[in-house]
């Protein structure tokens, strides 16, 4: 009996040897050969079946992990926030996620069902961490204010033409005129894809306090200067308004129509908002001061002297020109091009679409180079308003009596702006593009036109 049990036992012992052997050399063969691991699916993959396991709360936080570089400058974690023990893996060098933006979604103490797991896989599982495209984890694209569409509405207009006489010309003024139709003024533009707030006077004050707001450019930027002052005002006599005129040299000169410009301020918040004429956004130089009738320099490549005086004092400033250069006012206003100091000579700025894209290009870029000495300056230049005229010119017997809202359309979907040389002009540089043209196209019933002041 005792020999047959030390048999047994012996050949039990030699059975478990032989299994222990065979599992450590197929164990060994598996690391070693690449075949047998290719029936293994990949680690990631397993992490991500894992995943998928898991039951997730409604708390998930969304950290941008950091590159290597960046690790180096910023002692942070990329699990900000969570304890040493939490944080997930480093990534291996050379790996991929070190070469592009990561979201790590952190969980919240959440149960597993993955069933008898140990609290470090546990908490390993919750630093799950997933390779993204880049390009859709940077910042949310800036507004285009000049996409979107017109859309009825009946809390507008901000301001009434028939009270807004202290600040608007009368002949602006269409409640002043003849026009018995007034749908034009319950109209908003809504921006597409991004909501743009509502204008509030004592809001907009509050937020120029001690600020001056700048308008520089022909009859149009006069209007914006205008509006602008009427919706301050909430389109209401404003007694306590300071005209401050005389602190920009804003005077009327002796025998002049009108003065250069205007400039007004709050007194509750210390806002000054101001215009300063200036057809051709370049430097005019009369060439000889004591002829009445001389004629003037017409710096293309040097900004009026206004704006070099008193560009320090601006917190917002607003360029435009462009219904000025045509041939005729050209010569009735006495404008002999120059370039570097001296007649122009060059015969594609001569020409006048020339010149007034060399111009743009030229005061855009003194404005950029002036930036960095002014860093509480916000510098716009404003696109050029279409024009409507249909059957002539505004001289040829062109008209633009249309009254009927939107009737050519109430959509912009384009991307780029309409006004090319506006557009190309400010393109790379920190003055922003106030693009107006192709909203203002769909706008031909607003104008005056033939109704009479």
């Amino acid at each position: 009996m005792k020999g047959s049990f030390f048999i047994f036992r012996g050949k039990e012992l030699s059975l478990v040897l032989i299994v222990l052997v065979s599992i450590t050399i197929f164990l060994w063969a598996w690391d070693r050969t690449p075949l047998l691991s290719a029936f293994l699916p990949p680690k990631n993959q397993l992490l991500q079946l894992y995943a998928e396991n898991v039951t997730l709360s409604h708390q998930t936080i969304l950290l941008a992990v950091q590159t290597p570089a960046q690790k180096k400058e910023n002692p942070l974690s990329v699990a900000e926030g969570l304890p040493k023990h939490k944080q997930g893996p480093k990534s291996e060098k050379g790996s991929s996620a070190n070469n592009s933006t990561i979201l790590r979604e952190v969980r919240g103490d959440d149960k597993l069902t993955l069933g008898e797991k140990n609290l470090k896989q546990r908490e390993q599982s919750l630093d799950e961490i997933t390779p993204v495209d880049s390009t859709k984890t940077s910042r949310a694209k800036a507004c285009n204010y000049a996409k979107g569409k017109w859309v009825v509405d009946n809390t507008r207009p901000l301001y009434s033409g028939f009270g807004c006489k202290q600040w608007l010309s009368g002949m602006w003024a269409c409640r002043l005129m003849q026009r018995t139709d007034f749908a034009y003024e319950n109209i908003r533009w809504q921006p597409k894809d991004c909501q743009m707030e509502e204008f509030e006077a004592s809001k907009f004050l509050r937020r120029m306090q001690d600020k001056t707001i700048a308008f520089i450019g022909d009859s149009l930027g006069r209007q914006q200067f205008q509006s602008l002052m009427c919706m301050a005002t909430g389109g209401e006599e404003s007694p306590d308004i300071k005209d401050v005129g005389k602190e920009y040299g804003l005077v009327k000169a002796h025998g002049a129509i009108r003065p250069d410009g205007w400039a007004y301020r709050f007194p509750s918040s210390n806002t000054t908002i101001l215009y300063y004429w200036s057809a051709c956004l370049c430097d005019l130089e009369p060439l000889n001061i004591t002829n009445p009738t001389t004629e003037y320099a017409m710096h293309l490549d040097r900004p009026p002297a206004f704006l070099r005086q008193y560009l320090h004092k601006f917190d917002v400033l607003v360029l435009n020109t462009g219904h000025h250069w045509n041939r005729g006012k050209v010569q009735a206003n006495r404008w002999v091009m120059h370039v570097g100091g001296v007649p122009n000579t060059n015969r594609k700025i001569a020409e006048i679409a020339g010149a007034k894209n060399f111009t743009i290009h030229s005061i855009v870029s003194w404005v950029n180079s002036q930036l960095p000495e002014h860093p509480h300056l916000k510098a716009f230049y404003r696109s050029i308003s279409p024009r409507h005229f249909v059957n002539g010119d505004w001289n040829t017997g062109g008209s633009c009596d249309n009254t009927t809202p939107m009737s050519i359309g109430k959509e912009v979907l384009q991307d780029v702006s309409s006004d090319y040389s506006a557009g190309s002009a400010v393109k790379g540089t920190g003055v922003k593009l106030l693009d107006i043209t192709a909203i203002s196209q769909l706008r031909d019933e607003g104008h005056i036109s033939q109704v009479q002041y």
